[in-house]
């Protein structure tokens, strides 16, 4: 008599019926060969006796498994597992809990450069890459405009499949928005629809960029589309940059040497560094486009957020030649949570793209789609960005006279014109790493900047400001202080 005692493990009281656990650990010992094809099986009557089950509860699992194929009744015979069956090697249950095994039975490559810890969210004091502030967000009106158009309408058509592209309606709404804000002359035809910068990255990668191609992108930069345009087999061209942005002299002697595709650029609030691309280099980086014929990915992450004067155009406004792919986002203006961001492009690539996107992601979220086209059609998200702006800006020079006078000979930085938060340089002699740990044990986070290390940077990070309010900004760099002591 097989040891179906010792083999089947029955769990009462738990949501999964008692029928349901045996025959899906019956169906694990005929996988693993324990029970080899031919075996029979014990009658329902036994079985239920060595199991202490009810021997209708057995009745229904050889039922459900005859059902199944994994056991077949032989008339005046008895009930067998079928003879058809593979014979498989028997193998020693390694997990009693009937769990799937945590390695896989094949090779598969790993990309190194694809490994790294993501951003989590957490209830610690933070001093952040640079997020907005939730606290802020019109979320209540957000959560009307979703429920109404949950409820009412045509829920055939809101619920069923919609356009590659986007919501239409968010699509127009985006078009009359960036065209009052920052003059990009676009219609609806000129956006795609897409959860974020990253999406919009990973598409263009997939339309636009084959492998072998060289990539231009300032250096330090935004790791993720780093390692975007890796996974594409791309070669990346660190191109350096300065207290200007992107250095353009030194980008045309690359393009002068070898052949660009695309250059990925963030120049209103250049990542890391926070500084603003001046206008001369805007406009000689559009003459190179055209006089080296590469695209332009111009990465606007927080174009709404900007302090000293009003923000400087982007690229994509003066852009003639249809050679910008421009990409924002609602991440920065409500929360990383609602995935909805954008791609402006010719109306040719937008369908290009469409078509790839659909590879992957069939269409976005209808509802949050068509709540944020109604809050941008009665203005909240205008007016939000608004008010942010003020708190924004108060937050920042809070945060900044507080680093000027305290951390004086331990901290540099520049006032930042825009955006969400400070380029910090920490004196040589503090050790990162182990400033970082030592916050961390006393409640506060902050990145130790290792993925900004270049041979003329170091010791450098983003401090974020935007996120966390005045009060909570005093305690972070208290903490703060007494980690680099």
């Amino acid at each position: 008599m097989f040891p179906f005692k010792s083999h089947l493990k029955i769990k009462k009281g738990q949501k999964v019926p008692v029928y349901s656990q045996l025959s899906t650990q019956i169906i694990g010992l005929i996988k693993t060969g324990l029970l080899p094809p031919g075996f029979k099986m014990p009658g329902s009557r036994i079985m239920s006796e060595l199991l202490s089950v009810h021997r209708k509860t057995i009745t229904q699992v050889y039922g459900e498994l005859q059902m199944q194929g994994w056991l077949e009744s032989i008339p005046g015979s008895g009930t067998f597992v079928p003879k058809n069956i593979p014979i498989i090697n028997p193998q020693k249950i390694l997990d009693e809990t009937g769990q799937r095994p945590k390695k896989a039975g094949f090779y598969f490559e790993k990309k190194e450069f694809l490994i790294r810890e993501p951003i989590k969210a957490t209830d610690l004091l933070h001093l952040d890459d640079g997020f907005p502030d939730p606290r802020l967000a019109p979320l209540p009106e957000l959560a009307r405009a979703y429920r109404s158009n949950l409820l009412y309408g045509n829920s055939y058509q809101k619920l069923g499949y919609g356009d590659t592209t986007g919501l239409l309606w968010l699509r127009k709404e985006l078009a009359i928005y960036l065209n009052e804000s920052r003059s990009l002359k676009i219609n609806e035809n000129n956006i795609l629809i897409v959860r974020g910068t990253i999406m919009a990255l990973y598409l263009t990668n997939l339309g636009l960029v084959k492998t072998g191609d060289k990539v231009a992108m300032g250096w330090p930069g935004w790791l993720s589309a780093r390692i975007s345009f890796l996974q594409a087999g791309a070669e990346v061209i660190e191109i350096p940059t300065d207290e200007y942005g992107i250095d353009t002299d030194a980008l045309e002697i690359v393009c002068q040497k070898q052949k660009i595709r695309l250059l990925y650029v963030t120049p209103h609030h250049n990542y890391p560094t926070t500084y603003t691309l001046k206008a001369d280099r805007r406009v000689k980086l559009l003459q190179l486009a055209e006089k080296y014929d590469f695209i332009i990915f111009e990465d606007d992450y927080d174009y709404d957020f900007h302090y000293q004067s009003r923000p400087l155009l982007p690229l994509a406004s003066a852009d003639s030649n249809g050679r910008v792919l421009y990409s924002g986002s609602f991440t920065k203006s409500i929360s990383p949570a609602f995935r909805v961001g954008y791609l402006v492009a010719t109306e040719d690539v937008i369908q290009h793209l469409s078509h790839h996107r659909r590879l992957i992601d069939r269409q976005g979220d209808n509802m949050l789609e068509n709540a944020l086209a109604q809050l941008l059609h009665e203005g909240i998200i205008q007016k939000h960005l608004r008010r942010s702006l003020k708190e924004y800006k108060s937050r920042r020079d809070f945060f900044c006279e507080k680093l000027s006078s305290d951390f004086s000979g331990k901290i540099e930085f520049q006032i930042p014109e825009g955006g969400m938060s400070v380029w910090a340089k920490f004196d040589s002699e503090i050790d990162m790493k182990k400033t970082t740990e030592t916050a961390l044990k006393k409640g506060l986070y902050f990145s130790d900047g290792a993925t900004h290390d270049t041979d003329k940077i170091k010791n450098c990070t983003r401090l974020g400001f935007a996120s966390s309010n005045v009060e909570e900004l005093d305690q972070c760099l208290k903490i703060l202080w007494e980690s680099i002591k």
